[in-house]
């Protein structure tokens, strides 16, 4: 009988260590020039060591007559290289015929990745479906769960490279219904493949067993959490994204920055989702984990050392993208409680906020409830350091100023923190999108301030941020940003114009409005109209000609824009009738494009059906003013 003695086997054993040392570690070291260098010297010896282990095979089998002992092959067909009953089924795994298929598989498997790490796919997935149909002479036991798990995670992964989806899926939910089988029907310490060649003193312990192959496991969840995100299974890829984290944890298997950057982009889908429990509780790991990741290095520091400059870089860009999750977190919160509270006309409904207020300790007893059962982050050393941030921003809607102010409070310092990153020069576009975030925080907030006064300053505060902006940006290179920030600086000016108007009526009628408040009025109308009439100019030719049919991104606003013009060019104030005159014809001629352009495009006016009803309203009576102020003043010269 053909066998391995002690060298020789020692002599495969080392070329195994070998393969894994130019794999692992001298492959960092390759030139840019030949980057695989080290790959395709651990391609070789895994070449031999396959030689080697099927000459043994062929001997043994001649002097076995060509059969198998003790155990019979599988006879039937794999159904796309995966048989029906995997642990049923084949040569048992510590059986010398399935030790020989599980080494031949390992080795088939290490080739099959090697050459995906060295982007030849096709001998990639060669070499791994070799290793799959090893395997179909075995059943699923102790000495070969592992690899039956880590070659379908790998095929997974090939095939979710391609864009196969849904053939990913497939290997990837069998390597979890192998795990999941296992381990309870036997749930010892599988043997992990780096043992197939390992001297009997370099044998792993039981923990380190169990370790690894718990890692797997978790690797398999964190592919299907992919797979299931491009299938748009939004919330199964959310479940097993959570699940990932959770384990990588319990197993101290991860790199702090990108644990934590995982988990802050997992909380913004429970946010859109009104789950603020738990995108806080993802927050809340975020920023204790990212800390693990070590002090960003000084600007000196920086400077010095090209390592620590990238060290620094990539620690600061990070934590500036939690930053701007927690601030989508706060805001978020805001908003959904807004909706809550407001009534038909967008003001504090304070008969609903009674009614939530009494509601609120049914809540915290289910929140209480919620977490115990909710799939908690953290190990014995940072368990307490999430909850005492998480106990720093609720997660319950706020009802009233006081705890609309607290989380308000915790979005902005997060804005200063991202901003600090993100500065205008060089991040242009995400430094406006977090001065947008911190306005809407501010217009969130207002809603909740009852005196008019402290809510009209906060709109102000808007303003002042926005409008240097605006103004200052290239018209050429960031339209779009351009007209976002003019809709909203105009939608701010009426807010403000309403606001100072109600302060004065509560003061006295509209008739005796002293000339201070006028003028103040009228300015805030007039940069309304200005910044909505920006925003139209905005989406005209380069000769200044409107277009006759808008796109369907500009419809609604172009249309929304055009009646708000209207409305405020009816509002301006003046004691001369030549321009009450100029300002109600500019009010006619915009109130009567929204109901012709609707009139000439039926669909359009299913976007603006309030402002469409209110227009021709509008047309219909403002001739009947704009005649009886043209004999007025006829009829005084």
């Amino acid at each position: 009988m053909a066998s391995f003695n002690s060298n020789e086997w020692r002599a495969i054993c080392d070329k195994f260590t070998n393969a894994q040392n130019l794999t692992e570690i001298e492959s960092r070291n390759d030139p840019e020039n030949d980057p695989f260098r080290s790959k395709y010297k651990a391609r070789e010896l895994l070449r031999e060591i396959y030689c080697s282990l099927k000459n043994f095979e062929a001997g043994e089998g001649e002097e076995e007559g060509g059969g198998e002992s003790g155990d019979q092959r599988p006879t039937e067909q794999p159904v796309d290289g995966q048989r029906e009953d995997l642990f049923g089924q084949g040569f048992s795994g510590d059986s010398p015929a399935g030790l020989r298929a599980a080494k031949l598989g390992a080795v088939e498997y290490y080739l099959g990745v090697n050459h995906v790490d060295t982007e030849e796919l096709p001998a990639g997935q060669e070499h791994l479906m070799n290793c799959m149909k090893l395997l179909e002479r075995c059943r699923v036991s102790s000495p070969n769960v592992s690899l039956f798990i880590h070659v379908r995670n790998q095929l997974g992964i090939l095939w979710a490279g391609r864009d196969e989806t849904e053939t990913a899926q497939g290997f990837l939910e069998t390597a979890e219904s192998i795990y999941q089988r296992y381990m309870k029907e036997d749930g010892s310490p599988p043997t992990d493949m780096t043992e197939y060649f390992a001297a009997e003193e370099s044998l792993l312990t039981h923990q380190e067993r169990i370790k690894r192959f718990e890692l797997a496991y978790t690797h398999t969840m964190y592919y299907l959490a992919q797979v299931y995100k491009n299938l748009g299974q939004t919330e199964r890829a959310a479940t097993y994204c959570h699940t990932t984290l959770q384990r990588q944890l319990q197993l101290n298997q991860f790199t702090p920055m990108e644990w934590a950057l995982n988990a802050a982009t997992l909380s913004q889908y429970y946010i859109t989702k009104g789950r603020y429990m738990e995108g806080r509780h993802c927050l809340s790991a975020a920023t204790v984990i990212s800390d693990l990741a070590g002090e960003v290095p000084s600007e000196a520091a920086a400077q010095e050392n090209e390592a620590e400059s990238e060290r620094r870089e990539h620690l600061r860009q990070k934590r500036a993208e939690i930053a701007r999750c927690w601030i989508k977190y706060c805001l978020n919160l805001l908003q959904d409680a807004k909706k809550q509270l407001e009534d038909n006309i967008g003001e504090l409904d304070t008969d609903r906020q009674e009614e939530l207020k009494r509601a609120r300790r049914r809540e915290e007893e289910e929140e209480e409830k919620g977490r115990k059962s909710a799939l908690l982050f953290g190990s014995e050393d940072t368990f307490d350091s999430i909850a005492s941030i998480e106990e720093k921003v609720m997660c319950l809607f706020p009802l009233d100023f006081t705890e609309a102010r607290s989380v308000f409070l915790v979005g902005q310092n997060h804005v200063t923190q991202a901003k600090d990153y993100f500065q205008m020069d060089g991040y242009v576009t995400d430094h406006i999108e977090i001065l947008q975030d911190h306005s809407a925080l501010f217009r969130s907030l207002a809603f909740f301030e009852e005196d008019l006064e402290r809510r009209c300053k906060m709109h102000k505060r808007r303003v002042d941020m926005l409008e240097p902006i605006c103004n200052d940006l290239n018209a050429q290179y960031y339209l779009m940003i351009r007209r976002q920030l003019m809709f909203e600086l105009a939608e701010t000016y009426n807010e403000m114009m309403d606001l100072k108007l109600a302060l004065a009526n509560r003061q006295a009628d509209t008739q005796s409005l002293d000339n201070h408040t006028i003028k103040k009025f009228n300015h805030l109308c007039s940069a309304s109209a200005k910044y909505f009439q920006m925003f139209l100019d905005s989406l005209c030719s380069p000769e200044g000609k409107f277009p006759e049919r808008l796109e369907e991104e500009v419809l609604r606003p172009a249309l929304v824009a055009r009646f708000r013009v209207a409305r405020l060019h009816s509002r301006l104030i003046s004691t001369s009738p030549t321009v009450q005159l100029d300002n109600l014809n500019k009010s006619l001629e915009n109130y009567k494009y929204v109901v012709q352009y609707c009139e000439a495009n039926p669909e359009a006016g299913a976007t603006v059906e309030t402002e469409l009803e209110l227009s021709k309203e509008m047309a219909g009576l403002l001739p009947l003013k704009i005649n009886r102020l043209k004999a007025r003043m006829a009829s005084n010269n």
